[in-house]
């Protein structure tokens, strides 16, 4: 890591086999774990916590302050767990007060231009494709995909293994399993391909497809399709998933269905 056209701050910790890249700058209060890799021109600013083996690739931003009004200086964190790969023009803004810390997890993949802003939680084993942008207080499952120009409301959630298609406005929350598009967003189906692809069987994958034909396909408002849902079908860990994501939405989640066959 001795590179001498960057600039690293005394105060900040670098695992012994990091390569920093030239004319990069590493302030104060950060944290970089054993393996990292981090290419040329990027910005790593203090309350960074980057894990072990991630790649950094040139112009990058990590963990510069919330674009927020309300923060005033707090000391939060921006977090990159192990394997993560951050391509280039990536900007993560660190936390406020409201959660402390934006959290991206292991082994994500977030390509180039993307923008996650300020107390987003990202889950383990995503995939943003270029462009995407997350506003504040997001949270977002495991192996979620979100394709290019991807733009998501503040407080939105997505749940796990779900897709949403390239240039849409995530306005409410995405259920798990689901596959999302058009505009306004609707259910077009659940994500069979990658669930497959994850170990899901056949039978597995069913059962999901007939909670959210009650939820989408019926003429039920979602209360009466939960409802439905809860007293009728067979207790799963998929379908209790489902239903404590949709308990938990604030936002509410999306409405409307699409037939893409």
């Amino acid at each position: 890591m001795n590179q001498p056209l960057a600039y690293v701050h005394p105060g900040a910790k670098i695992a012994k086999n990091v390569v920093i890249e030239p004319f990069t700058t590493i302030h104060n209060n950060v944290v970089i774990g054993e393996g990292t890799w981090i290419g040329s021109n990027v910005t790593i600013m203090e309350g960074a916590r980057i894990g072990k083996n991630c790649n950094i690739f040139p112009g990058a931003v990590i963990s510069a302050i919330p674009q927020d009004l309300k923060f005033k200086d707090e000391e939060t964190t921006a977090e990159i767990g192990d394997g993560t790969t951050i391509r280039e023009y990536v900007t993560i803004n660190r936390g406020t007060v409201d959660r402390g810390k934006t959290v991206i997890g292991k082994n994500c993949w977030i390509m180039a231009y993307c923008h996650i802003a300020h107390d987003c939680i990202v889950g383990d084993n995503c995939i943003f494709s270029n462009n995407s942008t997350l506003a504040g207080h997001v949270t977002v499952g495991d192996f979620v995909i979100l394709a290019g120009m991807t733009a998501v409301h503040q407080f939105c959630m997505i749940g796990n293994h779900a897709f949403v298609t390239g240039g849409s406005l995530v306005r409410k929350d995405v259920p798990p399993f689901v596959k999302a598009a058009r505009e306004p967003l609707s259910y077009v189906g659940i994500n069979s391909i990658g669930l497959r692809r994850r170990g899901f069987s056949s039978q597995k994958i069913t059962e999901i497809q007939n909670i959210y034909r009650l939820l989408y396909q019926k003429n039920y408002n979602t209360t009466q399709a939960t409802e439905i849902i809860e007293a009728e079908m067979e207790a799963t860990p998929e379908r209790d998933e489902i239903l404590q994501f949709i308990k938990n939405s604030k936002r509410g989640i999306m409405k409307g269905y699409f037939n893409s066959n």
